[in-house]
């Protein structure tokens, strides 16, 4: 038995895609929030969190182009046809609320993507506070090396009487 993928379904989809962005953004907020509170333990568990949404949110991603693809199979168009080229095989008066859910995605993506890079940034500033911090107490114990791209790498040689855990 085949289902005919009617236009209402694809915006099902694109609500649950909506909503999936939402909560991944919803992470990313609550994580630089953690940063700023130097909660280590909640930065951690939300890389845990964001990850396991990241699947989700692909999984719902993923239905909804395949979705999209029968949808224009079923119209006699291509397969990869996008969704906005498919307009004309959609009601008239679903077209502007389709074309708002696709908006609210893209803008959505597009801040997920900032607030990620944002939070990314800050967690690579910390750790480079973190080493510079440790290398002041013990500059005997860290070399910093250079790669081929120009980056600068530090390594941990141990010293004698360098910090180390006891037992």
């Amino acid at each position: 038995m085949t289902t005919t993928i009617h236009w209402e379904m694809i915006a099902d989809y694109l609500r649950e895609e909506l909503a999936g962005y939402g909560g991944l953004l919803h992470f990313f907020e609550t994580q630089q929030r953690a940063i700023f509170d130097r909660d280590v333990d909640t930065v951690l568990q939300l890389v845990g969190e964001i990850d396991r949404h990241g699947v989700i949110l692909a999984e719902a991603r993923t239905r909804r182009e395949e979705s999209v693809a029968a949808f224009a199979t079923e119209n006699d168009r291509p397969s990869s046809s996008s969704l906005r080229s498919l307009f004309p095989c959609v009601e008239v008066n679903a077209r502007p609320l389709l074309d708002a859910l696709i908006n609210e995605i893209n803008a959505l993506i597009l801040r997920v993507r900032r607030m990620s890079r944002h939070n990314h940034a800050l967690l690579l500033r910390t750790v480079e506070v973190h080493q510079e911090t440790l290398a002041r107490i013990r500059p005997q114990a860290f070399n910093r090396t250079y790669s081929a791209r120009g980056r600068v790498s530090v390594g941990t040689a141990r010293a004698p009487g360098s910090l180390q855990i006891a037992g």
